[in-house]
């Protein structure tokens, strides 16, 4: 590497120092293997990233039709030239899906608490700018999952730091440098707090400025399901695809204008009247007690509910029911020292008071675990080495301070690592003061709520429908988890309590309009 100023940047030398004889060899096997369609996809990519001009697309598919391995072909194209591409995603758990990917969040340094006017915390000189100098292609998977401001936050400062025109009406957007979203409209949408069906369709990627800078490329031939499979295998798994599609679209169940009624085909169907939950738990755990030990027995199964209530009712029935010893952790927690209080306050948020608050995002105060559970990472920890905000561990081990666990998720399977306390602080902006929580960033994780299982792949899934999916997309999400219809199980309840075969399903059309 050159003397020059650029070389002692550290980031600029991380993602230089890739094994260029490795990824040449990669791409040359990965060209090979690309259909028809992802060539044009690949090709038309390729063109813009030489010819320097930047751009902006829109790669559009659903799960299973290889936008992960275009990525993967694309970065090792452009990295075994020695040249830079910036792999992100949405969410911590699709970011270990890329080759050196990270969250897009910490990648751009993007604020949590996003407004109209903010922008990314990038300095013209520092390290970060001078990667972004460098960078010939962004890749950004699972975009339609947050919301535009994050986009356009960092197309105002990349523009910034290069000096180019920062009004809407200006032809350069990202500092003109090439960038990739990637993802799915029918999953779920940006979370916006207490925001209704315009507010959230409002807040998506198509509703950006940026929408009408973007080329849409797709991709329509699912490679994920059909590989390697006999013709009626084939049959089967096309006509469930079509179903999910059709789901996603709300072209089941007749004329869906948000919400619809749907029915759900019996074979999918958890109809057992006496135990119902107990049906669904042996669908996705069966013979669980003989498979505590077993290497990887809970790393590609789950269930999952719409709300963190039913999801924690789960949890505590299967830890029950799980051999061994539990270990209570709790935690400490207290004001923040910025937070300028007096004694009134100080009375009004006791420990006491702060112990018995439960939040999304963080773990509660009374954690209770028993070895060989398995369990959720809250927090991202060290992305690099997989310990991110989603990442599914198994517990090996529980110490007074340390717990030693095994990565049962992601790219790093098999890695054994030890997940300390730390201090928490939520970023929920419905909470009037700042309180923090030490305490082990993990929750019990038999279950999970549909907006964590996204970019998850799994062969066995149990869908638990106590109340119906309440936002667009859940229920194409849920269901798209697995590879087959065999491998997933649906259990809806009426308001009585009896299961049923019907059930909402939630789809705001109007997304899909520009696409």
């Amino acid at each position: 590497m050159s003397s020059s100023g650029i070389s002692d940047c550290r980031l600029i030398y991380e993602e230089q120092a890739y094994d260029t004889t490795y990824l040449g060899n990669l791409y040359d096997s990965h060209l090979t293997m690309l259909t028809d369609e992802q060539r044009t996809v690949f090709e038309e990519i390729m063109a813009a990233v030489n010819s320097d001009n930047g751009q902006i697309f829109f790669l559009y598919g659903y799960g299973g039709t290889g936008k992960t391995f275009l990525w993967k072909t694309l970065s090792a194209a452009i990295r075994s030239r020695g040249q830079i591409v910036l792999n992100v995603a949405s969410s911590g758990i699709a970011s270990l899906l890329l080759d050196g990917g990270r969250t897009a969040h910490s990648r751009f340094s993007i604020p949590l608490n996003l407004t109209e006017d903010s922008v990314c915390h990038i300095k013209p000189e520092s390290d970060l700018a001078k990667l972004l100098h460098e960078t010939k292609l962004i890749i950004w998977d699972e975009a339609p999952m947050v919301h535009k401001h994050a986009f356009e936050a960092l197309d105002r400062t990349m523009n910034d730091v290069f000096n180019i025109d920062t009004s809407l009406n200006s032809e350069i957007r990202f500092g003109g440098k090439v960038i990739v979203f990637g993802g799915d409209f029918r999953q779920i949408l940006p979370v916006v707090p207490n925001g209704g069906r315009q507010e959230i369709v409002n807040a998506s990627l198509c509703s950006s400025y940026l929408w009408s800078k973007c080329k849409l490329l797709r991709l329509t031939r699912n490679m994920r399901l059909t590989v390697g499979r006999s013709t009626a295998d084939v049959d089967q798994i096309n006509s469930f695809g079509k179903w999910l599609l059709d789901l996603g679209e709300g072209n089941v169940g007749g004329p869906n204008d948000g919400e619809a009624t749907i029915e759900i085909p019996r074979d999918l169907l958890i109809t057992d009247p006496s135990d119902p939950i107990g049906s669904l738990i042996d669908f996705v755990y069966p013979s669980i007690l003989e498979n505590v030990d077993a290497h990887n027995y809970f790393s590609d199964r789950a269930i999952l509910a719409p709300k963190n209530e039913v999801v924690h009712e789960i949890n505590d029935r299967l830890l029950a029911m799980f051999p061994g010893e539990e270990k209570e952790y709790l935690s400490s927690d207290s004001l923040c020292p910025s937070e300028d209080v007096n004694s009134t306050q100080q009375r009004l948020y006791s420990p006491d008071v702060l112990n018995g608050l439960k939040i999304s995002g963080l773990p509660n105060h009374r954690l209770v675990l028993k070895v060989g559970v398995p369990v959720m990472l809250l927090r991202n920890i060290d992305q690099r080495n997989g310990l991110c905000n989603g990442t599914r561990l198994q517990v090996k081990k529980l110490h007074n301070r340390v717990i030693e666990a095994e990565i049962i998720s992601g790219s790093n399977i098999g890695t054994c690592t030890y997940i300390p306390r730390l201090n928490l602080i939520p970023s929920d902006k419905k909470i009037p003061f700042s309180f923090q929580r030490r305490q082990f960033p993990l929750a019990v994780c038999f279950a999970m709520t549909i907006n964590k299982s996204q970019g998850q792949s799994l062969s066995r899934v149990g869908l638990y429908l106590k109340q119906p999916v309440f936002s667009h997309g859940q229920l194409y999400v849920a269901l798209s988890r697995v590879k087959t219809r065999n491998g997933v199980k649906i259990l809806i309840l009426d308001n009585n309590g009896k299961p049923t075969d019907k059930t909402t399903n939630v789809v705001y059309k109007e997304i899909f309009n520009d696409l």
